[in-house]
């Protein structure tokens, strides 16, 4: 098979013969401590269409790039070939290196010599140096093959749907305006703020009545953003840049072009009947209700409620509480919700200050299974707590509290002894969790959701903010339980990763996409099954497929089912496997 670099230049074909350059890179000892890269950069002069050679320290170093940037100039590379690490984190820094020097980027290949072979054979030098040699021919192989291509280019509209009205979505609202772009805000209910519309005070301090106050009034008094309340997002198509979305309000229906779509719809507090006798008045009000005969076992949501009206007592004037009881976990981490909400103990811990505060003589008491107070401000707030008096006993999951008239029972895991209490309200710490409404939503954007129901991004760590599809993002509680402050922080965050986008003259993407040769199509739609992005449709006038390259990920599942082979993907072509393979 002869590899060669097929050019139209005024439509005579040129061939250029393969000048390939190889750089091994030591990566101080990770790779070097393990293999011989000295003997590894002489082999690989050896290899066909091989004219140059470099053994660097950090070839990802500023001086290992001008090497490479030097010799595609000073030996006439027409390709590079990169022995080093991981090509999910270095593939664009050399690629766009070879850029720099005139060389097109696709003409550059990456041999992972670092996690394939001198992490997973540590102690066995020979043999690692002699699996090093075979990537690297294989590499080789292939690069002689590769094609230059242009990266894709499209519009886009500097617009932004923001669906969701919480503290997240305004951020992101807010921030986005900031900028000079143009928001549609999209709430479902008829009031902006979301779950913090119930809260009273803020962790943070201040209350939750003046710090959405604040936010709301500053967003309504904007002109590049249009809030709709009452309104439900029910149709969306398009990609990143061009997103045709429909909207229903009670007014009218709107279709709009967005160019990102931010995804900030909260949660909300799970209400857990039956759960320590939720729901169940025993008619002694005394012990078991409240003054007016409501129950007093309440969710921590409702106590938010009755703090944020408070008239000086929780339910009447004649309210004398001797005894809170605080219950966490309620509904959470069982069988049925598996997950802890992270922000339970820090708004019970928090509630449990402001209870103390009101009442000094009041017996407050926190029975959980582990606090989760993370950072140092909540951390304090806890010992703060402990400072104020309120007490905290561990109880066993195996054997739960006991509530029953006015009582709470409860087996002391540090004492082994059973705990009888009499209380007079019983607050119960219940998670978030996702609305009803997300399954729905994520249908409509072709995003994933987690087995909890919360919408789940691209990656935890590298991409907290985006979904897999392009374009689109998530903040706030949709993703996962969040305080105010993380769910303002997040908006914001998504703001900068949509400009980010939206501030290019022209969206480009990589050329390494399929592609389908009508010609020999049949028309089968195996490929459209198989396409995680929906990026394949049907042409049904000319009974073929066709690969909306916009949307097109480059994973290959096309190419590896279509039976005609007539999906192929760019840069992955099976001449250039099958020099791999050959050279393997």
């Amino acid at each position: 098979m002869i590899e060669q670099n097929m050019i139209d230049k005024n439509s005579v074909k040129i061939v250029e013969e393969p000048r390939i350059g190889v750089f091994v890179c030591d990566c101080g000892s990770n790779i070097a401590g393990h293999l011989d890269c000295p003997d590894v950069e002489e082999f690989s002069k050896t290899l066909p269409h091989v004219v140059y050679t470099k053994e660097n320290l950090y070839t990802c170093s500023e001086a290992g790039i001008v090497e490479i940037k030097k010799a595609i100039t000073d030996h006439k590379l027409n390709r590079v070939v990169v022995a080093s690490c991981s090509p999910r984190t270095h593939h664009p820094l050399f690629a766009s290196s070879c850029a720099e020097a005139g060389l097109n980027p696709y003409l550059f290949e990456m041999v992972n010599i670092r996690d394939q072979c001198s992490w997973v054979h540590m102690g066995n030098r020979e043999n690692a140096t002699q699996k090093a040699k075979n990537l690297i021919r294989m590499g080789v192989a292939k690069a002689a093959g590769l094609e230059p291509r242009d990266e894709i280019e499209s519009s886009l509209v500097r617009k932004i749907l923001v669906v969701g009205g919480g503290i997240a979505g305004l951020s992101a609202a807010q921030a986005l305006s900031d900028m000079g772009l143009e928001i549609i805000l999209a709430e479902k209910t008829a009031h902006l703020g979301g779950l913090l519309r119930q809260v009273d005070i803020l962790d943070t301090g201040g209350t939750a009545r003046e710090h959405l106050d604040k936010i709301i009034n500053d967003i309504n008094s904007r002109s590049n953003i249009t809030c709709l309340t009452r309104a439900k997002v029910t149709e969306t198509s398009g990609y990143i840049g061009n997103f045709d979305v429909k909207i229903q309000t009670p007014d009218t229906d709107l279709t709009e072009t967005v160019g990102a779509i931010v995804v900030a719809t909260g949660a909300v507090p799970l209400i857990p009947e039956g759960i320590f006798g939720y729901g169940q008045s025993n008619g002694d009000s005394s012990a078991g209700t409240f003054s007016n005969g409501t129950s007093s076992v309440i969710t921590l949501m409702e106590l938010e409620q009755k703090l944020k009206n408070w008239t000086g007592s929780l339910d009447g004037p004649d309210f004398n509480p001797k005894r809170v009881v605080f219950i966490q976990c309620a509904g959470a981490r069982n069988e049925s919700r598996e997950y802890c909400s992270r922000i339970c103990c820090m708004i019970a811990v928090k509630n449990a200050m402001v209870i103390k505060e009101k009442y000094p003589l009041t017996d407050v008491r926190v029975l959980y299974r582990d606090m989760q107070m993370y950072g140092t401000q909540k951390e304090q707030m806890l010992w703060d707590a402990r400072g104020k008096g309120v007490r905290f006993d561990v109880y066993d999951p195996q054997t739960p509290p006991m509530v029953t008239g006015g009582k709470v029972e409860f087996f002391q895991t540090v004492t082994g002894e059973l705990a009888k209490l009499d209380t007079d309200v019983v607050i119960l710490s219940t998670p978030l969790i996702p609305r009803s409404s997300a399954g729905q939503l994520a249908n409509l954007l072709r995003v994933p959701t987690d087995q909890n129901g919360f919408f789940l991004e691209a990656h935890a760590k590298l991409r907290p903010l985006d979904f897999a599809a392009d374009g689109i993002f998530v903040a706030g509680s949709g993703r996962y339980p969040a305080t105010a402050t993380e769910a303002r922080t997040q908006g914001i965050g998504v703001a900068s990763r949509v400009a980010a986008i939206l501030f290019k003259d022209k969206l480009v993407k990589s050329a390494i996409v399929a592609k389908i040769n009508p010609d020999s199509c049949a028309g089968c739609m195996a490929c459209l099954s198989m396409c995680p992005y929906g990026a394949i449709t049907q042409n049904l006038e000319q009974r073929v497929c066709e690969v909306n390259e916009v949307l097109c990920k480059g994973c290959g599942n096309c190419a590896a089912t279509c039976p005609s082979h007539s999906a192929l993907l760019a840069g992955y072509k099976p001449e250039q496997l099958l020099a791999q393979i050959g050279a393997a």
